[in-house]
């Protein structure tokens, strides 16, 4: 079942892409809409908009997208590019091959063609062949090309920067995806993203244009759960006609499928100036623009690589003042900062020569502090990593577990039937009315303080600010009574009991870092192997970047659990060679132990600066 065609667009105009409308204003732009034809005579719909008052020569800023570009607002009422527009540039617009309006065949993110063959195409190509048609046939152009977008369309910007087009001059991914195995939409280290992988699968490949599934329940946590194993998908659901979840039952570990697909087998070096966009609570792709960044920085010889983070969720710098998220103040305007200081600087500079180009080589708003900060690279070489190790009682502290602790280990039962909402329910529909998916990231984790399967360690009141910048680690030892295991680990930062400033705030628990492990991947992605029930295993856990100041008067906690539901699927406990394949006799509760002994000391890795 679907929803109506207009529900679905407007939910994407803003799940994906950010858009909000600015008031509106008298139309600046003339409309062109055509079909432009791609090297194998395949047409795509394209959406133009050309200046009325142009006094120069303008550069294009082009967006391909497959989520519809038909009803995109003109670009003097469109906040995300507004002051761009305000600045003068022709704006292209293009429905990206088997979407919506274009002709040919879609493929989730489709494979790089062999260069050589002349006649291959890609996204680079189509963005290519669509650079040539545009400089022949939009005149007044000054022959510049920059090119821009978030999430799938930062990924078809980032892949367009991999061949560009001479004309190509500067590219802005934003919160692209980069490995869907490891870290980004579908998986995050193995573990696959159940509710998300669901639910856009159908979104994007049932039909043509887009569609939200009609769940029969509001709260899809006891839909997830009364789904079973993974198998019923397609034996009651999907009957094998969706491409992207067959994908992932038929690939459920890293092998080449899915290190072909991910982005640092399609990089080498920055051949363009390109800016990558990041959100520290980007619920789909956080880790996408830095794994991207870092891949090309390692080859960046040209000073062409930059990375700017901010306080936001998936696109939220693409609307509104930014200055919050959910419960979360920031005191600045961090997203109309960033569209008017940040990226309309960068494509005036590349595209139009303005401006004197002295861009930091990253760029973060430090939370905590709530203030903007420049580095000569992310993360920065300057932080100096402590080891915050748990203790016994249930403390953090940066001191190591001596041999008198008068326990080793804490534990809980992790029970497949009983799992851990992964945000507090009822978790409507992800891209459904009223959905709460957009901030789930910043949630107060008080909504898992009292479950006997979560543990919890904490330091004293801090004495003094702790600031936190780089890349975040936990070195977990545990042990289990199955023989596969998932492991979530988040680094939490807990506010005063009594917090004047905002009272609502008081003992409120936001999660700075975090994700999830599957065990059977402890060795190896690509070669997953059983737990050795009872067996004491070691668990290094990238928690990624953050840039967060602890502040005095706060805490520092950390939480580990064993599910995280429906974001992340059931583990069985009991290892199968693919969960997809599981059945439900497979599932089974056991018992977990999180060590912090002198022998096996857990902890968090903090990169820590003055």
């Amino acid at each position: 079942m679907k929803c109506p065609l207009n529900t679905v667009y407007l939910l994407l105009l803003f799940c994906f892409h950010g858009f909000a409308q600015s008031e509106d204003k008298p139309d600046a732009y003339n409309r062109k809409e055509v079909m432009i034809p791609m090297r194998d005579s395949i047409k795509l719909h394209t959406l133009i908009f050309i200046p009325k008052q142009q006094k120069e020569k303008l550069p294009f800023l082009m967006e391909r997208t497959p989520y519809g570009v038909s009803r995109i607002p003109r670009p003097e009422n469109f906040e995300y590019i507004k002051d761009m527009a305000d600045e003068g540039y022709i704006f292209v617009y293009q429905d990206i091959r088997g979407k919506y309006e274009s002709g040919g065949t879609y493929e989730e993110l489709r494979a790089s063609r062999n260069i050589a063959d002349g006649k291959a195409i890609d996204e680079s190509s189509d963005t290519n062949d669509t650079v040539d048609w545009l400089l022949k046939n939009i005149p007044h152009n000054n022959g510049k090309v920059g090119l821009y977008g978030i999430s799938y369309d930062g990924w078809t910007a980032i892949i367009a920067a991999t061949d560009p087009h001479p004309a190509i001059k500067a590219v802005s991914e934003q919160a692209t995806p980069s490995d869907m195995f490891l870290n980004d939409d579908f998986h995050h280290n193995g573990a696959f993203r159940l509710s998300y992988g669901f639910e856009y699968a159908f979104l994007t490949e049932s039909t043509k244009t887009d569609s939200l599934y009609q769940f029969s329940k509001y709260d899809t946590y006891d839909w997830y759960l009364d789904l079973g194993p993974l198998s019923n998908v397609n034996e009651k659901y999907f009957h094998g006609t969706l491409p992207s979840w067959n994908s992932f039952v038929s690939h459920p570990n890293n092998d080449i499928f899915w290190q072909k697909q991910a982005l640092p087998s399609r990089l080498d070096h920055p051949r363009v100036p390109i800016q990558h966009v990041s959100g520290w609570w980007d619920q789909e792709d956080m880790v996408g623009p830095q794994a991207t960044y870092q891949a090309l920085e390692k080859r960046d010889k040209d000073n062409q690589n930059f990375i700017v983070i901010g306080p936001w969720n998936h696109g939220g710098w693409a609307s509104g003042k930014g200055d919050s998220l959910g419960n979360i103040n920031f005191d600045l305007p961090t997203g109309s900062y960033f569209r008017k200081e940040i990226q309309a600087k960068w494509f005036a500079y590349f595209l139009k020569g303005k401006g004197d180009g002295k861009f930091a080589n990253a760029i973060t708003f430090q939370t905590g502090s709530n203030q903007w900060k420049n580095y000569t690279a992310w993360p920065p070489k300057e932080a100096a990593t402590r080891n915050l190790y748990f203790h016994a009682d249930g403390k953090l502290s940066f001191d190591k577990p001596s041999a008198g602790e008068p326990k080793a280990f804490s534990s809980y039962v992790s029970d497949p039937s009983k799992p851990v909402p992964y945000r507090s329910r009822p978790i409507e529909e992800t891209y459904g009315p009223g959905s709460r998916w957009y901030n789930w990231l910043t949630e107060d984790q008080r909504f898992v303080d009292n479950r006997p399967d979560v543990l919890s360690w904490e330091t004293d009141t801090l004495t003094s600010d702790i600031t936190v910048t780089g890349n975040i680690a936990a070195r977990l030892f545990a042990s289990t009574t199955g023989s596969d295991a998932d492991w979530v680990v988040k680094l939490i930062d807990v506010y005063p009991d009594y917090y004047p400033k905002e009272p609502k705030m008081s003992g409120y628990e936001l999660m700075i870092a975090d994700d999830v492990f599957r065990g059977r991947f402890r060795n190896s992605f690509s070669r997953p192997e059983a737990i050795t029930p009872g067996k004491v295993e070691a668990y290094a856990i990238d928690l990624h970047g953050a840039d967060h100041v602890f502040k005095k008067g706060h805490r520092i906690m950390v939480q580990v659990q064993s599910s995280w539901f429906p974001v992340i699927d059931r583990n069985p406990q009991k290892y199968v060679p693919n969960i997809f394949e599981a059945k439900e006799t497979d599932y089974q509760a056991a018992t977990q132990q999180v060590y912090h002994s002198l022998g096996f000391a857990s902890s968090i890795a903090l990169p820590l600066t003055r």
